[in-house]
């Protein structure tokens, strides 16, 4: 057997309780290996997932994460990548069952982003704005930001409260890091959201152009409350370091 295979049988049996160990290694032995890479990987994936996993008995936890080390390749190996790797696991392959709540998906994302949030580097080109600038400057959205917008009411669920139907209206979020360096979380209108949006599908957008799509695509809002209501709007999220100045290259 070549030594690829070799290293291919091993991986198979570390990953899968039910295969034998290969030849010339102690069951026992394979088991601790088996331990270790797995309680590694319920580790990660449960830090990262706190709410959805308290929604589990913990053997059923156990087994929904078993089920992701046995079944799904993943394509990176670095470990602040695997919460990642599990989302899309969750998202692609896994069939839900009784067990899972309906909001599965959508309260996976919510708790995922607030982990790319925290590890997220801030970016050379952008710094914070006076709000006087926001009129003459680029802007843009920090790179520590991200807009997220779900049918359930993930930012209240826990064990305690479990919806069953999707909320009335679309929730829609900003999650952030603040001043301190800490994650904090944003409840967005309908209109901010469509403006963050807006201004995360591009590198930089100046005051007047926002302007001018605004106008656009709100017709039914008279020209002036809305030009004001958007620089009042774009003040309001600087000071929260979500709109920033981007500095040309």
């Amino acid at each position: 057997m070549s030594f690829v295979k070799v290293q291919q049988n091993f991986m198979d049996c570390i990953k899968d309780p039910s295969r034998l160990p290969p030849e010339g290694i102690e069951a026992r032995r394979m088991k601790i290996y088996r331990e270790l890479f797995f309680n590694n990987i319920d580790g990660f994936i449960s830090n990262a997932f706190p709410v959805l996993k308290s929604l589990y008995k913990q053997q059923d936890w156990l087994d929904l994460v078993q089920k992701f080390f046995v079944t799904h390749d993943c394509h990176t190996p670095i470990f602040l990548e695997i919460s990642q790797e599990f989302l899309v696991f969750l998202q692609t392959e896994y069939e839900a069952t009784e067990l899972d709540p309906p909001f599965m998906l959508e309260l996976a994302h919510y708790e995922w982003l607030e982990l790319v949030v925290a590890v997220a580097q801030d970016s050379a080109q952008q710094r914070l704005i006076a709000p006087s600038d926001i009129e003459t400057k680029k802007l843009c959205v920090a790179a520590t930001a991200q807009v997220a917008q779900y049918a359930y009411d993930v930012q209240h669920i826990s064990p305690d409260y479990r919806p069953q139907e999707a909320a009335s209206e679309p929730q829609c979020f900003c999650i952030y890091r603040d001043a301190d360096d800490e994650v904090s979380f944003l409840n967005l209108n309908p209109l901010t959201a469509q403006v963050l949006a807006y201004m995360a599908q591009h590198e930089s957008v100046d005051y007047q152009e926002l302007v001018t799509w605004l106008l656009q695509t709100f017709t039914h809002i008279q020209a002036d409350v809305l030009q004001q209501g958007c620089l009042q709007l774009l003040i309001d999220l600087s000071h929260k370091g979500i709109i920033r100045e981007l500095m040309a290259k």
